[in-house]
């Protein structure tokens, strides 16, 4: 099945803008297009698209998503590099959800410290 680009934003939530953008950046490689440059999303845009937003709530770069998706499209030569890469992502997301847990614990006990 092929989706449109108003498909895909309200799919995804994203603006129409966001999805030309990763487009224009090369992110997603399998977007076919028809006349007058309309954009056709089929599955493998969407799951790559669902990858994208994945790694950037991850706080992960858009340099740094084109670069594993670069590695995608180079075959599982670049497995390696692509699990390294999500290796430190997780550390980094670890990081950041520890220092959240404790935040997260200051406020309890600033909860409980005004019952």
């Amino acid at each position: 099945m092929n989706y449109s680009i108003g498909e895909v934003s309200r799919m995804f939530g994203l603006p129409q803008s966001t999805l030309r953008y990763y487009d224009k950046e090369g992110l997603l490689p399998h977007i076919q297009r028809q006349g007058a440059g309309i954009r056709r999303f089929d599955e493998q845009a969407i799951e790559a698209l669902r990858v994208i937003e994945c790694l950037k709530k991850s706080g992960m770069e858009i340099k740094d998503i084109r670069q594993f998706m670069d590695w995608c499209a180079e075959g599982p030569a670049t497995y390696p590099q692509r699990k390294a890469m999500f290796e430190a992502q997780r550390a980094h997301m670890e990081a950041e959800l520890e220092q959240m847990n404790l935040t997260l614990d200051m406020l309890k006990f600033k909860c409980w410290y005004y019952e």
